[in-house]
Protein backbone atom coordinates (compact mmCIF):
# COMPACT_ATOMS: atom_id res chain seq x y z
CA UNK A 1 0.00 0.00 0.00
CA UNK A 2 1.63 3.54 -1.34
CA UNK A 3 1.68 6.36 1.33
CA UNK A 4 -1.01 7.94 -0.51
CA UNK A 5 -3.49 4.92 -0.61
CA UNK A 6 -2.98 4.76 3.61
CA UNK A 7 -3.73 8.61 4.20
CA UNK A 8 -7.31 9.56 5.83
CA UNK A 9 -8.80 12.07 7.61
CA UNK A 10 -9.24 12.07 11.08
CA UNK A 11 -13.19 13.09 12.42
CA UNK A 12 -12.94 15.41 15.70
CA UNK A 13 -14.18 12.15 17.46
CA UNK A 14 -11.07 10.29 16.50
CA UNK A 15 -8.94 13.15 17.65
CA UNK A 16 -10.65 12.96 20.76
CA UNK A 17 -10.94 9.20 21.28
CA UNK A 18 -7.53 9.07 19.63
CA UNK A 19 -5.55 7.76 23.21
CA UNK A 20 -7.71 4.59 23.33
CA UNK A 21 -8.13 3.74 19.90
CA UNK A 22 -6.34 0.85 18.23
CA UNK A 23 -4.14 2.14 15.81
CA UNK A 24 -4.66 -0.37 13.72
CA UNK A 25 -7.99 1.79 12.51
CA UNK A 26 -6.28 4.37 11.67
CA UNK A 27 -4.84 5.44 8.45
CA UNK A 28 -1.10 5.69 8.54
CA UNK A 29 -0.80 9.07 6.86
CA UNK A 30 -3.44 11.02 9.73
CA UNK A 31 -5.15 14.28 8.76
CA UNK A 32 -7.48 16.65 10.26
CA UNK A 33 -9.03 19.54 8.99
CA UNK A 34 -10.01 23.49 9.74
CA UNK A 35 -13.17 22.66 10.76
CA UNK A 36 -12.19 20.27 13.36
CA UNK A 37 -9.34 22.27 14.41
CA UNK A 38 -12.35 25.35 15.01
CA UNK A 39 -14.96 22.58 16.85
CA UNK A 40 -11.73 21.21 19.32
CA UNK A 41 -11.29 26.02 19.55
CA UNK A 42 -14.98 26.09 20.89
CA UNK A 43 -14.39 22.94 23.43
CA UNK A 44 -12.54 25.02 26.05
CA UNK A 45 -14.79 27.95 25.78
CA UNK A 46 -18.02 26.33 26.62
CA UNK A 47 -16.07 23.83 29.30
CA UNK A 48 -18.49 23.94 32.70
CA UNK A 49 -15.53 23.05 35.02
CA UNK A 50 -11.81 23.83 35.35
CA UNK A 51 -11.11 20.06 34.98
CA UNK A 52 -13.33 19.77 31.66
CA UNK A 53 -11.50 23.05 29.91
CA UNK A 54 -8.10 21.91 31.16
CA UNK A 55 -9.01 18.52 29.07
CA UNK A 56 -10.15 20.48 26.09
CA UNK A 57 -7.51 22.31 26.46
CA UNK A 58 -4.97 20.01 25.82
CA UNK A 59 -7.19 18.12 22.99
CA UNK A 60 -6.83 21.58 21.31
CA UNK A 61 -2.94 22.27 21.64
CA UNK A 62 -1.82 18.87 20.78
CA UNK A 63 -4.20 18.79 17.90
CA UNK A 64 -2.44 22.39 16.85
CA UNK A 65 1.37 20.68 17.32
CA UNK A 66 0.84 17.43 15.81
CA UNK A 67 -0.95 18.71 12.78
CA UNK A 68 -1.80 21.08 9.66
CA UNK A 69 -5.41 20.73 8.90
CA UNK A 70 -6.53 20.82 5.42
CA UNK A 71 -8.51 24.23 4.50
CA UNK A 72 -12.26 24.07 3.61
CA UNK A 73 -10.86 25.37 0.12
CA UNK A 74 -12.83 26.64 -2.96
CA UNK A 75 -13.24 22.85 -3.90
CA UNK A 76 -14.51 22.40 -0.24
CA UNK A 77 -16.77 24.55 -0.94
CA UNK A 78 -18.43 22.80 -4.05
CA UNK A 79 -18.44 19.69 -2.19
CA UNK A 80 -20.38 21.28 0.68
CA UNK A 81 -23.34 22.03 -1.85
CA UNK A 82 -23.49 18.61 -3.43
CA UNK A 83 -23.34 17.37 0.75
CA UNK A 84 -25.67 19.71 2.13
CA UNK A 85 -28.37 19.03 -0.74
CA UNK A 86 -28.09 15.29 -0.22
CA UNK A 87 -28.88 16.03 3.62
CA UNK A 88 -31.63 18.17 3.14
CA UNK A 89 -33.32 15.39 -0.11
CA UNK A 90 -32.57 12.81 2.97
CA UNK A 91 -35.00 15.12 5.42
CA UNK A 92 -31.86 15.89 7.16
CA UNK A 93 -31.16 19.76 8.55
CA UNK A 94 -27.57 20.25 6.99
CA UNK A 95 -27.00 23.16 9.52
CA UNK A 96 -27.61 20.99 12.64
CA UNK A 97 -24.65 19.28 11.05
CA UNK A 98 -22.69 22.07 9.77
CA UNK A 99 -19.49 21.09 10.92
CA UNK A 100 -19.81 17.28 10.03
CA UNK A 101 -21.23 18.27 6.41
CA UNK A 102 -18.16 20.94 5.83
CA UNK A 103 -15.63 17.76 6.95
CA UNK A 104 -17.24 15.73 4.86
CA UNK A 105 -16.71 18.17 1.91
CA UNK A 106 -13.15 18.59 2.62
CA UNK A 107 -12.38 14.91 2.61
CA UNK A 108 -14.47 14.56 -0.62
CA UNK A 109 -12.68 17.47 -2.25
CA UNK A 110 -10.02 15.26 -1.33
CA UNK A 111 -10.91 12.30 -2.47
CA UNK A 112 -9.69 11.25 1.59
CA UNK A 113 -11.42 8.54 3.59
CA UNK A 114 -12.90 9.68 6.66
CA UNK A 115 -12.57 8.20 9.74
CA UNK A 116 -15.08 8.50 12.76
CA UNK A 117 -16.49 7.21 15.76
CA UNK A 118 -19.94 8.57 14.58
CA UNK A 119 -20.69 7.09 11.53
CA UNK A 120 -24.20 7.86 12.04
CA UNK A 121 -23.31 11.43 11.95
CA UNK A 122 -22.54 11.20 8.35
CA UNK A 123 -25.37 8.50 6.55
CA UNK A 124 -26.79 9.90 3.46
CA UNK A 125 -23.86 11.60 2.33
CA UNK A 126 -22.80 10.43 -1.29
CA UNK A 127 -19.51 10.15 -2.25
CA UNK A 128 -17.96 10.39 1.15
CA UNK A 129 -15.72 7.18 1.95
CA UNK A 130 -16.52 6.89 5.93
CA UNK A 131 -14.69 4.33 7.92
CA UNK A 132 -16.12 3.79 10.98
CA UNK A 133 -13.99 3.29 14.43
CA UNK A 134 -14.84 1.26 17.15
CA UNK A 135 -14.14 3.14 20.87
CA UNK A 136 -13.31 -0.27 23.47
CA UNK A 137 -16.00 0.36 25.82
CA UNK A 138 -14.62 2.12 29.20
CA UNK A 139 -13.72 0.75 32.21
CA UNK A 140 -16.05 1.73 34.64
CA UNK A 141 -14.71 0.14 37.74
CA UNK A 142 -12.37 2.62 38.00
CA UNK A 143 -14.38 5.70 38.06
Amino acid sequence: MSETEDRGILDTSVLIELAVLDPAQLPGMALITAITLAELSVGPLVARTDQERAARQAHLQQAEADFEPLPFDAAAARAFGRVAAALRHAGRKPAARAYDAQIAAIAIAHQLPLYTCNPRDFALIPDLDLRAVEVPPRDTSRL
